[in-house]
């Protein structure tokens, strides 16, 4: 007959009390879980728009923060970027955020997003979508609509599939929605327009003027040294400019959200609440554990067994419940993530990475709490006990 492992035994001889253990750990590890998924989409929706970006080099103004607070600076200063070696083209980007009128005419709400111009001649959105439509947005007042916005900017989707015509207003200004493409939503911008740059300043009339861009876009001829024509850049163009590589400009972009903002703050401390949370409650379990069995325990201790012993006793505990309260925190999760997902629209994924670091941090948990429960087992004496 296999014998029972002693800390199994211990564990499993409360039940209700082993139940309540794995349901704080796993709630403890959703907590985490649900933390770090919405700081990583909180980052990864930032730099959506970065990633589908066709160029090498990107210059920004000086005074810009992030997507959400662009400045612009003069269109000649991408002019000035083709004097260097190694450029092919260049492609000036328009960024605004309007007033987007809910086309539903039961509700006609209104809700902001984000307007993206440029020259359908020189197109810089590694979208399918956006490529295959380029044609219609050269049509005064067209747009492209992002499939991947949030639902309050009404039955967009619907509508153009079921092939009703989608005209609404934009910043007071009338647009119609000729296709729809896929970028989605972030925590700066609930939705998404891509149209021409002459729509842009058409629909932004009072707010905008040609010239006055906000992203500069420059490609390379295939094998150039890009690091070595930012710092070519950098060192030449005037100082009212940015120049960045791509991997730079999408950095600039987590870092202001990162440490510009509290949200980042705010998501890393509630991983760190469900980490002490879970200390606290598994550090309950065993040291009630150790306590209704310290005469067992001092027996074994009279009998010649070292502290070690229990130490290791404990911890395999601790590893047992690690385990066990681990999995449904992760079923649970992912759950969470695919509802979170279609609910916000945001990019939140269970990956290999969280997988790991939320095991590991439950282990480490587990055992931190097993380290201070078994202090009281290495106090004890048997002579005190009985």
């Amino acid at each position: 007959m296999a014998k029972i492992p002693l800390a199994w035994a211990q564990l499993t001889r409360e039940k209700m009390r082993l139940v309540i253990a794995l349901a704080g750990i796993g709630f403890a590890d959703l907590l985490m879980f649900m933390q770090f998924g919405f700081r990583d989409a909180l980052f990864e929706s930032s730099i959506s728009f970065h990633s589908k970006l066709k160029g090498e080099i990107f210059i920004i103004n000086t005074q810009s923060t992030a997507l959400i607070a662009m400045k612009s600076f003069p269109q000649r200063r991408l002019y000035q970027a083709l004097s260097f070696n190694g450029v092919t083209a260049i492609s000036p980007v328009y960024l605004g955020f309007g007033l987007w009128q809910n086309p539903d005419p039961s509700r006609r709400n209104t809700r902001q997003l984000m307007v993206i111009g440029f020259d359908p001649t020189h197109p810089i959105l590694d979208i399918p979508e956006v490529q295959n439509n380029l044609h219609k947005i050269k049509i005064s007042d067209v747009v492209l609509f992002d499939q991947a916005s949030r639902t309050e900017f009404g039955p967009v989707v619907e509508y153009f599939k079921q092939g009703k015509p989608v005209e609404t207003e934009v910043d007071n200004r009338r647009v119609r929605v000729e296709g729809l493409f896929t970028l989605g939503a972030s925590f700066g911008a609930d939705g998404n327009l891509v149209t021409s740059d002459l729509n842009f300043l058409r629909i932004f009339a009072t707010r905008r003027t040609r010239g006055l861009i906000d992203i500069g876009v420059v490609k390379l001829e295939p094998g150039t040294d890009v690091k070595a024509v930012v710092d070519k850049m950098r060192a030449t163009l005037p100082k009212d400019v940015k120049i960045f590589s791509k991997k730079e400009f999408a950095d600039f972009e987590k870092k202001y959200w990162q440490e510009s903002t509290s949200i980042g703050f705010i998501f890393t401390l509630g991983a760190s609440m469900g980490f002490i949370v879970g200390i606290v409650i598994v550090y309950q379990i065993l040291y009630t554990d150790v306590t209704d069995h310290l005469p067992e325990y001092a027996t074994l201790k009279a009998m010649g067994y070292k502290d070690i012993y229990f130490l290791g006793l404990v911890f395999q505990e601790a590893l047992i419940l690690a385990i066990l309260g681990y999995l449904p925190g992760l079923g649970v999760s992912v759950v969470l993530y695919n509802l979170g997902r279609s609910a916000t629209s945001l990019p939140m994924y269970m990956t290999l990475t969280k997988v790991v670091t939320v095991f590991v941090m439950t282990v480490i948990m587990c055992s931190v709490s097993g380290a201070i429960a078994v202090r009281k087992l290495q106090a004890a004496d048997p002579a005190d006990i009985f």
